[in-house]
């Protein structure tokens, strides 16, 4: 009941099919007067019954070609053909308006679909998640929030009404068929995120992505351990499982309750709550002077409250609680932790903006 509701509101939104809805209402209504017409003539002019009076207007405006209830005298034939001319000039009008409807809505939800895929084609270094389940919304969610562009592939039709209201790019289509790939632009894209509940049609769209894209960052879900090994095997950077994620959370709370509640306050992306942000040294000064700088000489935490827990060199490794000496490298990366004002305020200084 609630996705027909929702279909029908955002349908009204679009103000071409506003437009044709409400010739639709004024054809019904000139239907509708027309009938009345022709009841309340035949009734007092003809001096037939109510039945009769409708069944003549009924049999006159559908021109079926039955004969008169009983014979007419001049006035009723004078009424009979200002009906039926009125009938078929209304009656045709209508028709052509439910028509055209129905052709344009078809139409406008075609426009749509191309619109949208434009706006997909012009994607870069965006971010492919596959299927739209618990695992997959959430993921959507948290880019959003971060305003990282997405696609979403999700094969069952009925989720699309849930992508329109969410306002997600999307592909209807079976993940499995490098066509679908390809149309969310794996080819272009810089992330993969495969979420779909079933291992092995993971394994199979983790190795047609590989394919597509050998540069592309994977990261799989897994429900069973055993295929762990499997989804790294066929091209998967990072497998997760979340039960496994999620057992692991609940004993923490109980074995050290208050560093996992400090740790569930602290928000990598969010609205206006982010705790940690990790930036390229790059937007912090210039890395192309011969002259190295470290983490001290930044000087960060007088600057912007935000305190250096983290460093990534340029080859990935990471280093947790980095001594204020260490050289930063070019194509590396800090990871900060402040409290959200602090964290807007790294941006400002920097001018550091949110990836799109």
């Amino acid at each position: 009941m609630y996705q027909t509701l929702l279909s029908f509101r955002l349908i009204a939104m679009n103000p071409i099919v506003r437009l044709f809805r409400s010739r639709i209402y004024t054809a019904m209504m000139l239907l509708v007067v027309i009938m009345l017409v022709g009841v309340f003539g035949y009734r007092f002019i003809s001096d037939y019954s109510w039945v009769d009076a409708l069944y003549m207007t009924v049999i006159t405006m559908t021109t079926v070609g039955f004969g008169e209830v009983m014979p007419l005298d001049e006035q009723s034939k004078i009424f009979t053909i200002f009906l039926i001319l009125a009938s078929v000039i209304i009656v045709g009008y209508a028709l052509s308006i439910i028509t055209e409807y129905i052709l344009s809505k078809n139409d406008v939800e075609e426009l749509k679909h191309k619109k949208m895929q434009k706006k997909i084609d012009s994607f870069k270094d965006h971010v492919v998640i596959c299927g739209y389940g618990r695992n997959g919304k959430q993921a959507a969610r948290k880019l959003q929030a971060h305003h990282k562009s997405f696609v979403v592939i999700e094969k069952d039709k009925d989720v699309e009404e849930r992508l329109k209201h969410d306002d997600i790019p999307y592909v209807i289509g079976n993940a499995n068929e490098d066509e679908t790939l390809l149309l969310a632009g794996v080819d272009r894209a810089s992330n993969f995120i495969s979420a779909l509940p079933d291992d092995a049609d993971n394994l199979f769209v983790v190795l047609s992505a590989r394919q597509l894209n050998s540069k592309i960052n994977i990261i799989s879900r897994a429900s069973q351990e055993s295929s762990y090994e499997k989804l790294k095997f066929a091209g998967a950077n990072n497998v997760i499982l979340p039960d496994m994620i999620g057992g692991d959370h609940m004993a923490s709370l109980v074995v050290v309750p208050g560093l996992m509640e400090f740790i569930d306050n602290l928000a990598i992306v969010g609205d206006s709550n982010i705790n940690i942000e990790e930036v390229a040294v790059e937007k912090l000064f210039d890395t192309n002077k011969k002259k190295k700088r470290t983490i001290k000489d930044l000087d960060l935490r007088k600057k912007t409250g935000c305190t250096v827990i983290g460093y990534k060199d340029e080859n990935g490794e990471y280093t947790v609680n980095p001594e204020a000496e260490l050289p930063l490298a070019p194509k590396s990366k800090i990871i900060v932790l402040g409290r959200p004002e602090q964290i807007e305020e790294l941006n400002s200084e920097y001018d550091i903006e949110l990836e799109e």
